[in-house]
């Protein structure tokens, strides 16, 4: 579970209510600081509707939730919380994380075009920090970058960002200071800001969630901040499968789903059953003259993506990062392949050392989706998960959209597995077995030749 925060009593007693603003705030402002809305489950919240302001349909963060507001003289006062966190990865662990209101990510921010946004933020961090708006055309020294726009947040101070939001999209936000740190430990959240025109861009289901990802090692917690490539826990919103929630949708919907990647390399995100159109990009949306249809579309190292499809066809369909590694949870890099290596003599030695020990690889690794084996505390398998039909066989990111008919307009909760129609199964053949036919010989006379390497004679020169 994530680490739930103080209540507002507690927290404007240990702050002082002391702000240092980024931004220059009126004394209401200052004196009257938000509410801290925390939460400290790691399943999807549902969408949070507008209580006030400009109408939108609000998004379904994955594994997530979205950050209330209040209205303040025309302004929509947001409050963040920097502050370590302990996220639930997936059931039987838990990682020692940063992020902020109590989870990593933190919750999404939304508003709509044209909306004053004013967001106070607190440092609960053992040390300074500051926060970019990724995407966000805004006031220079409100950019967020410690030193070169802003001071950093000192430990245990509140600074004040203000801006208009000037066009809508797909954004996020993230530390600009101590960065490889930060955004390790999984600093991060997303920014959605709605159309100013609610039928403009409209969809029936909008879900959005952040790639990132850890390197912790198996029986520890907190990840290591120096690693640059060799991650082996590869995440959605600081989840991994089996434990990243389903997309549920209704038959018919219109669908949309953002993404935004801060790890340090791509992700080609396949989703199966669809085509579908890659309509909005961190840089705004994209002219119907100008989209393309896709059933792949890869995210580079700081970019957002968003697609849309209709959900005409029902089913439980896959949806994951088709780099083969990322869909496997606490990968050893340094195994090595012992498949065709037939090591049971082998095998019957070590076991009278080694009581628990266990021939892996020799046939694939496909087996390691079915064993239960001793794993260390706080350490998950590298491959799980189980269908309808047996073990999935997956981990990292990789979840399922889940399209069913009869569903209510905003019902998210899992429907379990779909019911396949009869006939509607690949299955096994009974009938004849087929026969097998070999390449014919090559005709006489035919063009084929054979080469043969003639060794040249001692004392030859070239």
């Amino acid at each position: 579970m994530d680490t739930p925060m103080n209540n507002r009593r507690n927290f404007l007693r240990a702050s002082g209510a002391a702000l240092l603003g980024a931004a220059t705030v009126g004394r209401a402002a200052q004196g009257a600081v938000p509410e801290v809305p925390t939460q400290s489950k790691p399943d999807t919240q549902p969408p949070l509707a507008p209580a006030n302001g400009r109408p939108y349909n609000p998004v379904v963060t994955i594994n997530g939730w979205t950050l209330p507001w209040r209205l303040n003289n025309g302004w929509k006062e947001f409050h963040l919380v920097a502050e370590p966190v302990r996220r639930q990865m997936a059931p039987g662990m838990t990682a020692h994380l940063w992020g902020y209101n109590g989870q990593s990510p933190g919750p999404t921010i939304e508003c709509v075009e044209g909306d004053k946004v004013r967001i106070f933020v607190t440092n609960k961090l053992p040390e300074h920090t500051t926060i970019h708006w990724h995407g966000i055309l805004l006031p220079n020294g409100m950019d967020g970058v410690g030193g070169l726009t802003q001071p950093q947040i000192p430990v245990g101070k509140t600074f004040v960002y203000e801006f208009e939001m000037k066009k809508s999209g797909t954004f996020m936000y993230h530390p600009h200071a101590d960065e490889m740190t930060q955004m390790a430990m999984g600093m991060m959240g997303f920014f959605v800001v709605h159309p100013k025109n609610p039928n403009y861009m409209k969809v029936d289901r909008d879900f959005v969630f952040l790639l990132n990802a850890f390197d912790i090692e198996p029986g520890a917690a907190t990840p290591n901040v120096n690693t640059m490539l060799d991650f082996n826990l590869w995440c959605w919103n600081s989840r991994v499968f089996p434990a990243i929630d389903p997309f549920v949708v209704r038959t018919g919907d219109k669908v949309r789903i953002r993404f935004g990647n801060l790890t340090m390399t791509n992700h080609p995100v396949h989703m199966h059953g669809y085509d579908f159109e890659v309509t909005c990009t961190d840089g705004g949306w994209v002219p119907k003259s100008a989209r393309w249809p896709e059933v792949t579309v890869d995210v580079a190292v700081g970019q957002m993506r968003a697609f849309e499809f209709t959900a005409n066809a029902p089913g439980d369909w896959a949806i994951h990062c088709h780099k083969s590694h990322h869909t496997m949870n606490a990968m050893g890099h340094a195994v090595p392949t012992m498949i065709g290596v037939d090591h049971r003599n082998v095998a019957e030695k070590i076991m009278k050392l080694v009581p628990d020990y266990m021939v892996m690889g020799e046939r694939g690794m496909a087996d390691m989706g079915e064993m239960e084996m001793p794993l260390p505390d706080n350490t998950l398998p590298m491959m799980t998960g189980r269908g309808p039909f047996g073990p999935l066989e997956m981990g990292g990111m990789f979840s399922v959209v889940k399209v069913r008919d009869g569903l209510a307009r905003n019902d998210y909760k899992d429907p379990g597995w779909f019911k396949h129609p009869p006939g509607t199964v690949a299955r096994e053949w009974t009938g004849a077995a087929p026969t097998s036919t070999s390449a014919a010989p090559a005709a006489a006379g035919s063009r084929d030749h054979v080469l043969r390497a003639r060794k040249p004679a001692a004392g030859h020169k070239h």
